[in-house]
């Protein structure tokens, strides 16, 4: 069974929110949210993962922001502590933005970065 986090793993800006909540919406059948993760991939080593919920799976982080709900893979927490997730509309290109204090370094296309893990010991304070 998913738990709610005391600690928001991540936020949401109302772009972001909003289009999570549209492709919620407009999904082929009923879905619960967003889960988000990361995987290795990418000319930097880390890709971020998103897919439509349709089911919590154990050991999910859920944040509900704004009428949104995202699921965070329990194997990227470390990883998104402290994200601030965005929807970017531009004249050539429109998709999630992930501003990321764990982000090293990122490729030039920016699909792809470098995440070191969050230190746990920080939060405490």
């Amino acid at each position: 069974m998913a738990a709610t986090s005391k600690f928001q793993v991540m936020t949401l800006t109302d772009g972001a929110a909003e289009r999570v909540r549209d492709l919620v919406a407009n999904a082929d059948k009923d879905m619960l949210g967003l889960r988000v993760g990361i995987k290795k991939g990418g000319c930097a080593g880390m890709e971020y993962t998103m897919d439509l919920v349709d089911e919590a799976k154990a050991g999910d982080d859920v944040i509900e922001d704004k009428g949104a709900k995202l699921f965070i893979d329990p194997s990227a927490v470390l990883f998104l502590l402290g994200t601030e997730m965005d929807f970017e509309v531009t004249k050539f290109r429109s998709g999630f933005i992930f501003k990321n204090p764990n982000e090293v370094s990122a490729c030039g296309c920016g699909e792809s970065v470098s995440l070191q893990a969050a230190d746990p010991n920080a939060l405490a304070h």
